[in-house]
């Protein structure tokens, strides 16, 4: 079956823009307010999530499709026949996404820690997190079972990619606007996080003009 590439357009059209997973559908905001101080480490937050996001993508479907999903593809239901028909094995969906995802976070964090140490330690306790991070969750199940239409493994795994590029958007937007929030002379009650606050309710606004460029 050949690629669509309008497709495959649309999709991350979607992902970084109209669906942008911090700033439309809200999943993620942690990190977005923990790392967005400064853009060195927004960057470096921005670059594991995409990876680990778009990684995610694809071993959760091919968990999903090829494991839990009941039919003949299912490998689990050929060992155990009839398992698979029941739809008892779909209520572990949940769990191995995330042991899927913290088995790649754990893999990230590892090679950040002897690549680069320094990068490791400002982005602290949030890199961890990121096992956490429903965004990542958000984007494996929108590649499966919450899926607008079935994708396959090549649409899941740039939908994953291209969600993960929104998101290091939203936070390298974030920490611009955050670091220059601290020349500013604000009123103490709107220091720090209220005013990182209004920033993003304000950056989600802007992010609303995309509503309706694509349906997907």
């Amino acid at each position: 079956m050949g690629v669509d590439l309008n497709t495959l357009f649309t999709i991350i059209i979607s992902a970084i823009f109209v669906n942008n997973y911090v700033l439309a559908r809200f999943l993620g905001l942690c990190p977005f307010f923990g790392v967005s101080k400064s853009t060195d480490a927004a960057l470096g937050m921005g670059m594991a999530v995409t990876f680990v996001m778009t990684i995610a993508s694809a071993a959760t479907w091919v968990t999903y499709n090829y494991v839990l999903l009941p039919g003949p593809s299912n490998i689990f239901g050929s060992v155990f026949p009839g398992v698979a028909e029941t739809g008892m094995v779909d209520v572990l969906k949940t769990i191995s996404y995330i042991l899927i995802i913290a088995a790649l976070v754990q893999l990230v964090e590892t090679v950040m820690k002897k690549m680069t140490p320094a990068l490791y330690d400002s982005l602290g306790i949030y890199l961890p997190l990121i096992t956490t991070n429903c965004a990542i969750l958000g984007v494996a199940l929108l590649g499966t079972t919450n899926a607008p239409a079935h994708l396959s493994i090549l649409e899941a795994t740039v939908q994953g990619f291209a969600g993960g590029i929104g998101f290091t958007l939203a936070l390298l937007l974030m920490s611009g606007v955050r670091e220059r929030l601290i020349l500013l002379d604000l009123p103490k009650s709107f220091r720090g996080v209220p005013i990182a606050f209004i920033s993003a309710s304000m950056m989600a606004l802007a992010f609303m003009g995309f509503s309706g460029m694509v349906s997907w």
